[in-house]
Parts: structure tokens; sequence; C-alpha cells
């Protein structure tokens, strides 16, 4: 099946693939399951998030699109996500944002090496305090800015050998960045698409009031924050997400009173 990007064909079979492929957790003891499981890979395995902003670009990007399906393991991230999956009649289940779950994964990793890739300084060596100090301590981290060429992340996960790589570079850069690095590796490790974790850790970004978080409102308090950075992914981002939503929900509608007839 052709999935030409900007043709309506093309983003609505895109969208169905990926909430097909997002794994989804309905209880805490999944999610402990599921952190154990990430703790002890095997062979080079990629976590990647899907919020309402990956579904938006994948919608006009076959090439970020085909990087996300390219992961190991895609989690929901979002009440964005969970709106949709309810449109579809299916159970969104526990909403595991990297901001919350990428620093327990971390806490899994103390003791072995881990390596940052992603955002700049301070916030860098910040958040590689915070984790060799607090999250994860007796853990060496390996760090590097986000805006190296490629072949610089391959030569340092090669040199250091990080258990944990975690790419905070923003999408799709660090989509990409993950899939290289998987086919590169030649030993068992995690990585992770992280997005903005490393500016959370290092205190570039302050994380909302939690009454905000549980009423899935975060993206209202970054908003504020950033105004200018975030414009164009909430206050135009979200009414398209919500609108292609619906979208796909009436042909779905549709679909299932065709097959019933």
């Amino acid at each position: 099946m052709s999935l030409a990007a900007g043709t309506p064909a093309g983003w609505q079979a895109r969208w169905h693939q990926l909430v097909k492929g997002i794994v989804r957790v309905q209880s805490a003891r999944g999610e402990e399951q599921l952190l154990d499981s990430l703790a002890h890979p095997v062979e080079p395995l990629v976590l990647a998030f899907v919020n309402a902003h990956a579904m938006n670009s994948a919608a006009v990007s076959e090439e970020f699109f085909n990087a996300l399906m390219a992961a190991d393991l895609v989690l929901r991230d979002g009440s964005g996500m969970a709106i949709l999956l309810r449109l579809l009649n299916q159970p969104p289940g526990l909403n595991l944002n990297g901001t919350d779950l990428i620093p327990k994964i971390l806490a899994r990793y103390a003791g072995r090496p881990i390596a940052l890739f992603g955002t700049q300084d301070p916030y860098l060596s910040q958040a590689r305090e915070a984790i060799e100090t607090r999250i994860a301590p007796a853990s060496h981290c390996v760090t590097a800015h986000g805006f190296l060429e490629t072949q610089a992340y391959l030569h340092l996960a090669a040199q250091h050998r990080p258990a944990l790589i975690v790419l905070g570079m923003g999408m799709p850069r660090q989509e990409e960045v993950a899939v290289v690095l998987r086919a590169a590796l030649g030993y068992p490790c995690l990585i992770v698409c992280g997005g903005a974790i490393i500016d959370f850790l290092g205190n570039k970004t302050s994380r909302a009031p939690l009454w905000m978080r549980r009423t899935g409102l975060e993206w209202a308090y970054r908003l504020a924050l950033e105004p200018k950075r975030l414009f164009k992914r909430y206050v135009v981002g979200n009414p398209l997400f919500m609108a292609r939503a619906l979208r796909l929900a009436a042909q779905a509608l549709r679909q299932e009173r065709g097959a019933a007839a």
C-alpha cells in the first residue's frame, strides 16, 4: 500500500499502523514488568514514544513515520493519544510518557555506563550530575551535545559501550539517530528516544504542577513557558491532531458499518 506523504490515504494508513504498533500497558504491575525487561535487553533495542506531535509529524513525513515504525517498542505518550484510542474504541492503557518513565529506566541502570546525547551545556552537564548523584548512583555518564554528525555518536557509543543511551535531540532527529545506532552497535543496549528529557533533568525546563499532569494539561504549562517555540506544536498542532483523529474515527466507523451490512 502506498504511503505517499501529503495524501489523505497516506496519513490515514500511517496513523492506523502507528496505533496498531503501540504497546499498551494496563496496570502498575505491567509497568514494572516492562521496566524489568527494558533493563536487560539481549540486543540493541530502540524505545520510542508517540504523542500528538509525533502523529502530526508522521502524517506529513513518511521518513519520520518509517523511523518510528523501525523502533522495537513504541509507547503511548499523552492525553491526546488517549483521546484518539478511545475514539477508535481501543483501551489507551497507562500514560507512559517519557518524562516520567525515562527516570525510572535510568534508575534501573544504576551502576552501568550511560550515554546522554542531546541538548547542550549547561543543561547537559547538569543532567549528568543529577543522574550520577541521585537517579543512577555509581553510573558513569558519557555526554555529547545534540548537534553533532551521526558518526560522532556512533564513535562515542562504540568507544564507551554504554548500556543505556538516552537521545534528547527532538523529533525526528533522535528517531533517525536511534535506528543508525541500533544497526551499528554489536552489543546489548537500550536506546531511548527521549525528547526533552535531558532538558528536564538538567533544569532547563520545569515540570508542570502535579494536578496539571494528572489532568493532561502539562502541554499548556509548557506552552506558557515557551510560547514562541511551542506555538506551532500546540496552538496549531493540537486542533489539527483532533481534526485528524475525528476523521480517522469516522472512517473506521464507516468501515465497521459497511462490514456489518
